[in-house]
């Protein structure tokens, strides 16, 4: 079996991420429309085209706005921004967190194809352990399945 990279860690902000070509920055969006607490603050503060993509998406404009599907901005030349439902609600439903684990597997497969076409690089804060609920050796596990194994590089960053 061929050795696939393995995730990167970096302190910083994932915002501005260090890469010397196409770059993609994922985060996980809830699927009911909010937008106003956690990551997607820091991503509104440098565009705003992400949040109005994601308002307008979840309008009913565009692909089907649905746990694992992903909505990808360009917001610099060969930076994107990947919005990806992977969160159910905002709250803890049955004792179960936001986070859908099987939704994030989708969409970072998603993500992954969109990479190796772009033959970009992923960037990303703890996704889904926030105000999501997950847990990082879960997600990272699935990062490493869906994107380290098919040779996408990642680099996940924690804010000083």
């Amino acid at each position: 079996m061929k050795p696939f990279p393995t995730i990167k860690y970096a302190t910083g902000d994932a915002t501005r991420p260090v890469s010397d070509g196409s770059a993609v920055i994922v985060h996980i969006c809830n699927d009911i429309g909010g937008w106003g607490r956690g990551f997607v603050v820091a991503i509104s503060k440098r565009w705003k085209s992400p949040e109005e993509a994601y308002r307008l998406w979840h309008a009913g404009n565009g692909t089907p706005f649905a746990l694992g599907e992903v909505q990808f901005i360009e917001v610099e030349p060969q930076l994107w921004v990947a919005n990806m439902i992977a969160q159910r609600d905002v709250r803890r439903t049955g004792g179960a967190p936001p986070i859908r684990y099987e939704a994030l597997r989708l969409a970072l497969s998603k993500v992954a194809a969109f990479c190796a076409e772009k033959e970009a690089t992923v960037h990303m804060p703890r996704i889904g352990c926030g105000l999501a609920g997950g847990d990082w050796a879960e997600v990272s596990r699935i990062v490493d399945d869906e994107l380290g194994a098919k040779g996408i590089s990642v680099t996940v960053y924690d804010f000083p």
